[in-house]
């Protein structure tokens, strides 16, 4: 059995791929075809996956738009769904856990056992007990908080230790002395290609699982080219609402398979 990290690079290969499909149901988004109730949040992301699947290089359902529904079980039977029929392509949970103790151990649980996905999104930002239980999974990727999208980042991730900004500090310390399994991604945001640039240099091949493009604006020719590793991979490309929402008719999923394969060969022609 793979772990995350030979899985990864497999579907880049195999799918010629680095585009990351998001799984963000929203059913008061939900095409007339289907029915806007938590009960068809399965058939949704089962149409998109069956529309998408090689395109793409990684699936990441977001667990607030299941939890907020109590639709947990429709998390569960998407990430089965993609094991069974699409094994290839990994899946990362996004939850952005963060806690210590025994809180952690069970989020990992949650995340690995409870759910069976391939990585997991984390925070690092309490230190390296909030992490540690995470790592524990060799075989399993988690995937680290480092440079995120959002405005605020810079609010708290920018500030400066010794004339150096904390998401440096904390992506020298990811790849230094917490990837010892070599199973750490970090996350660094689309919207910032300047910072990738240099969290390229200090981090090597590590993987970077970018949010930002699409309904936030990144620059693709900008972030693969700062981010891209020396054989043109180590990106996977985040996109959600800009794929899965990209038709609202009785042809989203096709719709959602001509934003896939657009955005996908957008990323390659950087490569």
């Amino acid at each position: 059995m793979l772990n995350f990290q030979d899985k990864l690079r497999a579907v880049w290969e195999k799918n010629n791929s680095l585009l990351c499909v998001g799984l963000d149901p929203d059913i008061t988004r939900f095409p007339s075809a289907l029915e806007k109730r938590a009960e068809s949040i399965f058939d949704f992301n089962k149409m998109i996956i069956d529309a998408t699947h090689d395109l793409v290089c990684a699936y990441k359902p977001q667990i607030a738009y299941f939890a907020a529904y109590g639709a947990e079980e429709a998390l569960a039977r998407t990430i089965e769904y993609i094991h069974e029929n699409y094994p290839q392509v990994p899946v990362i949970l996004d939850a952005k856990r963060g806690d210590i103790g025994s809180t952690a151990q069970k989020y990992g649980e949650e995340a690995f056992v409870r759910y069976q996905a391939d990585a997991v999104t984390v925070n690092p930002y309490l230190g390296y007990d909030s992490v540690a239980p995470f790592l524990e999974y060799k075989d399993k990727g988690v995937v680290l908080l480092c440079r995120t999208s959002n405005k605020g980042a810079a609010d708290i991730q920018d500030l400066e230790i010794d004339g150096t900004p904390l998401y440096e500090k904390v992506a020298e310390m990811i790849s230094s002395k917490w990837n010892s399994n070599n199973n750490c991604i970090i996350v660094v945001g689309a919207t910032w290609p300047e910072q990738m640039s240099r969290l390229r240099a200090l981090v090597g091949d590590m993987p970077f699982l970018v949010p930002g493009v699409g309904a936030q604006g990144g620059d693709v020719e900008k972030l693969v080219t700062a981010g891209k590793t020396t054989a043109g991979t180590g990106l996977l490309v985040s996109a959600s609402r800009s794929i899965i929402y990209a038709g609202s008719g009785d042809s989203f999923a096709d719709d959602a398979r001509s934003a896939a394969l657009d955005l996908r060969d957008l990323i390659n022609k950087y490569r």
